[in-house]
């Protein structure tokens, strides 16, 4: 684990009013930079976002929400958010918690405070589900924030079938609060920001969006306390059931696309 990455934590966990001050302005300008590439100079198609809309807005006080999403662009976050009402889109209070490659995002302090200021935790790839990142997406669920993250672990530019990692599943089965799981998915960010260069975002393309209905991991969660599963078969267990929900989105979000 860097040691770099220490002065971020206590920083990220209890933020200042300075630091709500500066968020606003991040997260304004790169919202309504995302909301003109998708809304405006692209064709989206979203299935569903009423579904996540109700979620942010109306779900009970307390009740943290995480969604989870595939991963084919570097523009997938902030993208996805371009559908939004400019009052969520442009509001720090109301917009996702998410994780970003500490070696992609925080490799200079500028552009550490520019991410950090952008609600984004760094994770550090390959160092298990027993790190700050995690423990501090658990905090924030734990206090009914709203967390977002790319289970695959990385851009997956090849679009194979991977196994989804297991640090959602400790997030769910250690916050104190059981969340609200939305999986999403998307088809076509990489067509609007390529993974290979020139790096820069094409117009007119089209970008189909699917978000998928609530799973309730009550249940699951209870019987895996009940059963005193271990903490890698809790892990596991809750990993499997969301990685279900997600590629079953997937081909059911393939056949709407192939229809745009």
């Amino acid at each position: 684990m860097s040691q770099e990455l220490d002065w971020i934590w206590p920083r990220l966990k209890q933020t200042s009013r300075w630091w709500k001050f500066c968020s606003y302005g991040v997260i304004a300008g790169v919202g309504f930079v995302a909301k003109c590439v998708i809304a405006f100079f692209n064709k989206a198609r979203a299935f569903n976002l009423n579904i996540l809309l109700s979620a942010i807005e109306h779900r009970s006080p307390g009740i943290p929400l995480l969604t989870v999403s595939n991963h084919h662009s570097c523009f997938d976050d902030p993208g996805m958010w371009g559908l939004f009402p400019l009052r969520i889109a442009l509001n720090t209070n109301k917009i996702r918690w998410s994780l970003a490659a500490h070696d992609i995002c925080f490799t200079q302090r500028l552009h550490s405070w520019f991410f950090m200021m952008g609600k984004c935790i760094p994770v550090v790839r390959g160092a298990g589900v027993y790190q700050p990142a995690i423990d501090l997406c658990i905090d924030k669920l734990s206090r009914g924030e709203w967390v977002h993250v790319f289970p695959e672990g990385k851009v997956n530019m090849t679009k194979e079938t991977l196994r989804l990692k297991w640090g959602v599943g400790r997030m769910v089965y250690e916050s104190a609060v059981v969340p609200l799981v939305i999986p999403i998915w998307h088809i076509g960010m990489d067509e609007i920001l390529p993974n290979e260069p020139p790096y820069y975002f094409r117009f007119g393309k089209t970008v189909t969006y699917n978000f998928g209905q609530p799973i309730d991991l009550n249940p699951l969660v209870q019987r895996l306390r009940a059963s005193n599963a271990t903490e890698i078969e809790a892990r596991k267990a809750i990993t499997d059931h969301i990685q279900e929900a997600m590629y079953a989105l997937q081909r059911e979000t393939e056949a709407l696309h192939k229809n745009c």
